[in-house]
């Protein structure tokens, strides 16, 4: 079975903030495309919000059976904070990002359901204030054309989707292309078809 080469992301960092029985949840989301960035944010977040009662954060980054992630209740009861934030990343199917909900306490206890609900919130309203995109995994061919080919191969290239993204022309055409993963096999099948195999790829 071939990977998926699109997967769903957050369009741009987000941050909301929710109020109960006193106590501040911030929930922001930022994209991170591997654990490094993602431990990088969690760091940055707890220097910067050291004043907080609580930095709960989960993140999933990868694909398929690459996906890693982690989560971190950071003091409050068990599974009442990083799971929930987890709970709603996964539950939407999206990958490379992290939530991070800091909470100040305001003197009064929520309780297990409370906490869980309101970090689940937290996290719900960061992604949605985010935003959600789908994203594709690109590869780059390299490939040399006669000149009498050119016309029909940049066509082709159009009409699959992908993109032109360098050209030379000397005695002959060089161009790299850029295109979705999925669709290089189909691709170069068109090319060697329209072209009777005088297309070469590099």
């Amino acid at each position: 079975m071939e990977l998926s080469d699109s997967f769903f992301t957050i369009k741009s960092p987000s941050e909301i903030e929710i109020k109960i029985k006193g106590s501040k949840f911030f929930g922001r989301a930022r994209q991170c495309e591997n654990i490094d960035k993602a431990e990088k944010i969690i760091e940055e977040f707890r220097k910067k919000y050291y004043d907080a009662t609580h930095n709960c954060f989960a993140y999933r980054v990868g694909l398929g059976k690459e996906i890693k992630f982690r989560y971190s209740d950071d003091g409050e009861p068990s599974g009442t904070a990083g799971k929930p934030i987890y709970d709603q990343i996964e539950g939407k199917n999206l990958t490379n990002l992290i939530v991070v909900v800091t909470r100040y306490y305001g003197g009064t206890k929520l309780g297990t359901g409370g906490l869980t609900h309101a970090y689940s919130d937290s996290a719900a309203q960061a992604i949605n204030a985010a935003g959600v995109i789908e994203k594709f995994i690109t590869r780059c061919i390299s490939m040399t054309v006669e000149f009498y080919d050119y016309n029909i191969v940049e066509r082709i290239i159009h009409q699959i989707g992908a993109k032109v993204i360098d050209s030379n022309f000397s005695d002959i055409v060089r161009l790299k292309v850029e295109s979705r993963l999925s669709l290089i096999n189909n691709l170069k099948a068109k090319l060697i078809d329209s072209t009777s195999g005088r297309i070469k790829f590099e």
